[in-house]
This record gives C-alpha cells, sequence and structure tokens, in this order.
C-alpha cells in the first residue's frame, strides 16, 4: 500500500530521497514510493515548512545607551519563510538565529544613542533594527514586515523623572492648543467685527447718497413747481383758494387777509 502525504496552503515540503534534496513541494497530495521486489527502494523523507507570518518577541533586553544608562527594551519582530530551502540549510534554526540577529542589532542601535535620543525619537531604533536584520534574515530565507520597540523600561529615579517631562510635555501641548484655539477664535471675532463695520458704514454710506439724491430731487420738484407758477399764475391763485379752503375748515383757524384800504379824498 502506497503511503502519501498532504501539504497544505500554508505550508511548504521539503522532498529529500536518502538525505539529498530533491524537491520543493508546493500545496497538494504526494505518494510516497513504494517498496521494490527487487532493487533498492529510496528512502523519502519530507520536511514540512510553515510559510505564515509569525511573531517574535525579545523581552527585557538590558542595554546600555552611549552615555552608559541601562534602559530595558522589548522588541517586537513580525516575520515569514520566503525562501523555505534556505530556511532549513543556512542555519540550524531559523527563528533562532533571527532572535539573535534583533538581540544584536538593537545592542548596537542603542550604543549608538543617547538617553535624549531615545526619548525624542524612539522610532530610530525600530528603523535601525529593520534596516540591520532585514538582509542578515533574507540570507537564511527570512522576510521581516516589522521590527518594532514594544518597551522600554528605565531605572527607577530616571521613570520618575521620565514621567515628570511627559506630564509636562502633555501640560505644555494643551496650553499650546488652548492658545491656538483662543487666537483663533480671537481672530474670527475680529474679521466679524470689521465685517459689521464694513456692512454698517456701507449701509450708513448709502443712506447718505439715497437722502441726497432725495434732497436733490425736492430742490428738483421746487424749482419745477416756482418755474410753473411763474409761467401760470392762475395755478398759484388755485394752490392758495385750496389752502384757505382746508383753513376754513378749522372753527379755529384765523385768517388774516390784507385789504388795502383805498385813500381818502381831502373835503
Amino acid at each position: 500500500m502506497n503511503k502519501e502525504i498532504i501539504v497544505k496552503p500554508t505550508h511548504r515540503g521539503i522532498w529529500y530521497e536518502d538525505g539529498v534534496l530533491k524537491r520543493v513541494l508546493e500545496a497538494g497530495r504526494y505518494e510516497l514510493p513504494s517498496e521494490r521486489w527487487f532493487g533498492r527502494t529510496p528512502r523519502v523523507e519530507v520536511v514540512l515548512v510553515d510559510m505564515r507570518s509569525r511573531e517574535l518577541t525579545i523581552k527585557g533586553q538590558e542595554i546600555l545607551t552611549s552615555d552608559k544608562v541601562a534602559i530595558r527594551v522589548s522588541i517586537l519582530v513580525q516575520y515569514s519563510v520566503i525562501d523555505p530551502t534556505a530556511a532549513l540549510h543556512a542555519v540550524e534554526n531559523y527563528a533562532d538565529r533571527l532572535y539573535s540577529d534583533v538581540q544584536l542589532a538593537a545592542r548596537r542601535s542603542l550604543a549608538a544613542m543617547s538617553l535624549e535620543d531615545i526619548l525624542t525619537n524612539r522610532t530610530r531604533l525600530s528603523e535601525d533594527i529593520l534596516r540591520d536584520v532585514k538582509e542578515f534574515a533574507a540570507g537564511y530565507g527570512v522576510a521581516i514586515a516589522r521590527a518594532d520597540v514594544k518597551d522600554l523600561t528605565f531605572p527607577g529615579n530616571l521613570q520618575e523623572i521620565m514621567n515628570k517631562v511627559l506630564a509636562a510635555e502633555r501640560n505644555s501641548q494643551a496650553q499650546l492648543v488652548e492658545a491656538r484655539t483662543k487666537a483663533a477664535v480671537q481672530k474670527i471675532e475680529a474679521e466679524a467685527k470689521a465685517e459689521v463695520q464694513r456692512v454698517q458704514a456701507a449701509a450708513e454710506a448709502e443712506a447718505v447718497q439715497l437722502m441726497a439724491a432725495a434732497q436733490r430731487q425736492a430742490i428738483e420738484d421746487r424749482s419745477q413747481s416756482a418755474a410753473n407758477y411763474e409761467a401760470h399764475p392762475s395755478l398759484l391763485r388755485l394752490e392758495e383758494l385750496a389752502a384757505l379752503r382746508d383753513l376754513a375748515k378749522n372753527a379755529n383757524a384765523r385768517l388774516y387777509l390784507n385789504f388795502k384800504v383805498p385813500p381818502q379824498e381831502s373835503s
């Protein structure tokens, strides 16, 4: 009865015959050679290699910075095997080798950084580790997706100082945001006030123009009426009679008429 082996899509199979690498198996079902009646049957061994992305955590590494401050650092590495043959043949254990490479890269990077560098630019350590280890890991068939600093632990007194510094930074940031917000509000209020003043000034100017135009029109109308009365005296007389008629309707109105007295003849 023939034996068989199944390779899942998440893995690759390394096919050896009598210890010699023959091929790399993709996902699928494979039959192993059956024993022969005559002649020697090669001994087949299939080693499965997991190709999925995995995480490796390097915990609590105590490292000295360039200014001799001891820091404990934990690093999270995400990696996957891209070359199963190299992963099995280039090193004894690729996960252990990756652990050592990341650990050494972190030591090299921190040894070149001062405490101030670490506090002001924590991403530099992650970038240094990734750049340093990426090429080495490719040599044994591993690709690194991320190498992030998970935790940084400082000595007790330094930790207290850092907490105060961080609190001061948060307070200054809050004050900066408040100041910027206040300045923005003041700017908006000033712009709104200026816009209101501009609208009021425009309205007042328009009102003055309308009043002046109305006065000019009234003067023109009066001039035209005076010209009409001068050309047609009867129109003025009609206006006088109309005014007298209106006054006559008021019992309390008093009319003073200027009648000329004819000169008396001497006896």
